[in-house]
């Protein structure tokens, strides 16, 4: 899945913390004033927001779901999202 707003932060999604393979936070933003539904995507330390999660795909959520960074699509990222519990292996370098 494309993350949304990486437009607004391109010097955060350039940060190693969103390599391909690294995990990811997923923090819901209730209070959001543009959309109630709104999950910020953050590198796993949450000191850099890459962006959101899709507002069609956040909606569907259930909030436990785990994100593990993919690939970065010129000056996009791209993100994989699997529920709880699931397995996540290493790229192999």
């Amino acid at each position: 899945m494309p993350v949304a707003g990486v437009s607004f932060r391109p010097e955060a999604v350039a940060d190693a913390s969103f390599d391909p393979g690294r995990r990811l936070v997923l923090v819901p933003e209730p209070e959001n004033e543009h959309d109630p539904n709104a999950v910020a995507i953050w590198n796993e330390e949450r000191t850099l927001q890459a962006g959101y999660v899709p507002r069609e795909v956040a909606a569907e959520l259930e909030g436990a779901e785990l994100a593990v960074a993919l690939w970065r699509a010129g000056e996009g990222l791209r993100v994989l999202l699997v529920p709880a519990g699931s397995w996540i292996g290493r790229p192999r370098r």
